[in-house]
């Protein structure tokens, strides 16, 4: 049995230390009550093209805090943040587990109607991680709107998203959530925030966790909000083999 939560709350604009403080006593109230705590994209700053004002090293204070409260908790936390990588910045997803294990995954796919792909550099490969009996494929918000990049050909189990998803568009981040899941069939979590940015744009939230048959499992819109469930290997595992359809995908390298 595997337990995750998924965070949904408001963020403080471009206050990495004010949003550290604010996501601290929700994830230790967690201690011991998860395997995969999840918090939402850019949760130290919201969805900023400010980069150079947020930026951090890749064992900056964020890495570092999510270290120490993996230690604490015994739990993984993953959330992507804006990271300085050289000459670059990305908007990163970090993996922190408690024995120290830190990886990433750069987000591929940049929201060009709000000039991300002017600020930031866009990643090339995609994370598979395996955490207590589940592999885990995390990618980050726009990601979501691309099928292929989602596409479950290394037997993944559980499809993530972390996102800065607008209200205005609500409708889609619902249905590809369930599609992903059903095209896919793997449970599929979507962690969105809540509340305004400082471009006026408005959140709704919609944290989401899909069933690998498309039921929605857990759900809540607008409000601040921490959803917990366990997830059963077992069970996946025969809806799979009661039906086979992924063994009839096509088989195409992305280049």
């Amino acid at each position: 049995m595997f337990r995750i939560s998924l965070l949904q709350s408001p963020l403080y604009w471009e206050e990495p230390g004010m949003n550290r403080s604010m996501f601290e006593w929700k994830v230790r109230d967690l201690a011991g009550e998860a395997d995969l705590i999840v918090l939402p994209e850019m949760f130290t700053s919201g969805f900023t093209m400010n980069a150079d004002r947020v930026a951090e090293a890749p064992d900056g204070p964020t890495v570092a805090w999510m270290l120490e409260l993996a230690r604490e908790t015994g739990a993984a936390i993953t959330g992507s943040a804006v990271i300085r990588d050289g000459e670059r910045h990305v908007n990163r997803l970090l993996w922190v587990e408690p024995e120290g294990r830190v990886l990433h995954y750069d987000k591929r796919h940049l929201f060009g109607l709000a000039g991300e792909h002017e600020h930031y550099a866009a990643g090339e490969e995609r994370l598979t991680v395996e955490w207590r009996g589940l592999r885990i494929c995390p990618l980050v918000c726009y990601d979501l709107r691309f099928p292929v990049w989602s596409r479950n050909t290394e037997n993944y189990d559980l499809l993530l998203y972390v996102a800065n998803w607008p209200e205005t568009r609500r409708r889609h981040w619902q249905q590809l959530l369930i599609a992903r899941a059903i095209e896919n069939q793997a449970w599929v979590a979507g962690v969105n925030r809540i509340g305004h940015d400082a471009a006026g744009l408005a959140y709704a939230g919609d944290t989401m966790l899909v069933g690998f048959d498309g039921e929605v499992l857990l759900s809540a819109a607008h409000s601040e909000t921490t959803l917990s469930t366990s997830l059963v290997r077992e069970q996946l595992l025969g809806y799979r083999e009661r039906l086979p359809f992924l063994r009839d995908r096509d088989a195409f390298r992305l280049v």
